[in-house]
């Protein structure tokens, strides 16, 4: 042939040819090999970005019941178990109760709680609707009454159904729209049997939104499932557009908590996703075409056979010129890579250019940045926590000893003892105006040490037979700041749980040293102290997490919940979680001769 016997007759065109084959065999070998890599890694993650939204979907919707899961806690309020109770009219009960859903909604903002319900076994309820009630029927004909009286811990979240069964328990409609019920028992607190229980409606407005405003893809779309895969939300735009929903079978994996799969049975075949909410057991259940989802790998596999068949035809030509476009940017960038996989998030790319190699670097340097600041966004959250934490700890104030220093100031005024009920007063204001001071947390030592002074003014007028105090603390000392109500609680558990249970008069004394670049203070008692196996269980108890610690502690003295104050594990967390591991509590403490508490916290 022609065409062959020119090749073969000049070497040009033979080395020109090997050249041709030798280049294009390994440019199609790469681009085959790029488009499958690509395309499982395009499709990929698009898999996994579809399952983290409805992730996150079923994480709203946890995050919304377990938000409004704290209504229950109104099951521990004695005006509610007494309301719930009696079968005698309790109307300042029911006020307080209706003052306490008041609360919680101005508290939480409780924006999608449409009404609240506490019923007995007798009918008898209260609701923010319509006050105080009295069913004509037995309450245990209702069948989730009935299933909550069987299995007393359940908490059942019941998805809407038709209009004319949303009826409430309190006579109250909502013909204008569905709602979700969450129900629960309310239980005895010494017996546990159940009383009565909590209705919380919710607007299902809310969840709604959710499979209204999340997509996948262009035509794919969110929904929500009851654990069967039947329908209980659909977005809205389907009902007005009049197309037909089709929900996915989800029979063969109803065993898993969140999957993936591709729905072949469908025309065209479709990819489902699914994750389910642990509050509700809901499952949330995306579904779009398969090709939206590999779209932008179809793109890929475009793109690298148009690119093929480019560096094909001008290898020749701009071999050198190519290889020095390409091969430089790519070695910068994977640079900055290492860099950025090192921990040095300020890697930055310059691009050059505008071909794909430098949108990706300008795709690596918006990566980075978002890293960065997403680093000093969980930063921010983290301190957030840890000051809500602290201020928590801080409002645990026990309202007994409020309530004895009034009756001792009352006993005194019946008595004429005018001169101590003034100096009671003042200690006691004094003492209530430190605590709050103004919401803030830091104090000065001196303030502190002021109320704890105020404390013992308080106390010793009680107590004068068995009490006496010492505070020794050096000026020097006391303009360093330190957390408010550190010092007053170890004073509390000095005075209840040593001087108070020995016989003859007892000192409590205060003082203060610095130990290097710390400040040691110490509250030190001549009471009955301790075993050393007490001590060491008051130790190891001591450096447990809050959320380990049992309901009642006994006479440990880490939670003194029946005596009043902080208790000593809440200082001890609370210095550990302000200032470090290193700093908190130290006890000594040896039987028969006393105990005493060291604070250890940074000079600055």
């Amino acid at each position: 042939m022609p065409f062959v016997r020119k090749i073969t007759s000049s070497l040009r065109a033979k080395l020109l040819t090997m050249f041709v084959i030798l280049t294009s065999i390994p440019l199609i070998a790469v681009g085959l090999v790029s488009y499958q890599k690509s395309f499982n890694t395009v499709s990929g993650h698009s898999k996994a970005a579809t399952m983290l939204v409805a992730d996150r979907l079923a994480l709203d919707i946890d995050v919304l019941f377990q938000d409004t899961s704290r209504l229950l806690e109104l099951e521990k309020n004695p005006q509610v178990l007494r309301f719930l109770f009696s079968q005698s009219e309790t109307y300042e009960d029911a006020k307080f109760i209706l003052k306490t859903f008041d609360l919680y909604r101005q508290t939480y903002k409780y924006e999608s709680v449409l009404n609240m319900t506490m019923i007995n076994l007798y009918g008898r309820g209260i609701s923010e609707r319509k006050g105080v009630f009295q069913l004509d029927y037995n309450p245990l004909r209702n069948s989730h009454f009935a299933h909550l009286m069987t299995e007393p811990n359940d908490v059942l979240n019941i998805p809407p159904t038709k209009s004319s069964d949303r009826d409430r328990l309190d006579g109250f409609r909502y013909p204008d729209r569905n709602v979700i019920t969450i129900m629960a028992t309310v239980k005895q607190q010494i017996t546990h049997e159940v009383v009565g229980f909590i209705v919380i409606d919710l607007d299902d407005s809310v969840v709604e939104r959710f499979s209204d405003n999340v997509k996948i893809g262009k035509t794919g779309l969110f929904y929500v499932a009851d654990d069967r895969g039947i329908p209980i939300f659909t977005p809205s735009a389907l009902a007005k557009s009049g197309d037909p929903f089709q929900p996915v079978n989800l029979s063969k994996h109803t065993g898993n908590q969140r999957d993936s799969f591709v729905d072949s049975s469908s025309d065209p075949s479709k990819f489902v996703v699914f994750a389910t909410s642990q509050a509700t057991g809901w499952k949330i259940v995306g579904s779009a075409p398969l090709e939206e989802i590999v779209e932008d790998a179809n793109r890929i596999r475009t793109l690298i056979i148009v690119s093929v068949a480019l560096s094909i035809l001008f290898t020749i030509t701009l071999y050198f010129f190519i290889t020095s476009r390409l091969t430089r940017p790519i070695q910068l960038l994977k640079s900055k890579m290492r860099q950025a996989a090192s921990g040095y998030l300020d890697a930055k790319v310059k691009p050059t250019g505008h071909d794909e190699i430098a949108d990706l670097g300008t795709s690596f340097n918006t990566m980075i940045e978002k890293i960065k600041m997403l680093l000093e966004q969980s930063i921010r959250e983290q301190e957030h926590i840890q000051k809500a934490e602290l201020r928590t700890l801080q409002a645990q104030i026990n309202p007994h000893f409020l309530y004895n220093t009034l009756d001792s100031i009352v006993w005194m005024a019946e008595a004429g003892k005018n001169e101590q009920v003034i100096q009671l007063v003042q200690a006691l204001s004094r003492f209530f105006r430190i605590s709050l001071n103004k919401g803030r947390d830091w104090i000065s030592i001196k303030i502190e040490l002021d109320h704890v002074q105020s404390y013992l003014i308080i106390q010793k007028m009680r107590y004068r037979d068995i009490l006496d105090y010492e505070v020794d603390v050096s000026p020097e000392l006391q303009m360093y700041p330190i957390l408010k109500m550190t010092l007053q609680p170890l004073v509390e558990n000095a005075l209840y749980h040593g001087i108070k249970n020995q016989r003859g008069k007892g000192l409590i004394r205060i003082g203060g040293y610095v130990d290097l670049q710390d400040i040691v203070l110490f509250v030190e008692d001549n009471g009955i102290g301790m075993t050393k196996d007490r001590l060491e269980a008051v130790r190891e108890q001591l450096e447990q997490p809050r959320d380990s610690q049992p309901d009642d502690s006994g006479d440990t003295g880490i939670e003194d919940g029946k005596n009043g104050g902080f208790g000593l594990q809440n200082v001890h967390q609370r210095l550990k979680l302000y200032f470090g591991e290193r700093y908190g509590l130290q006890i000594e403490s040896e039987e028969r001769k006393g105990t005493c508490i060291y604070v250890r916290i940074p000079k600055k």
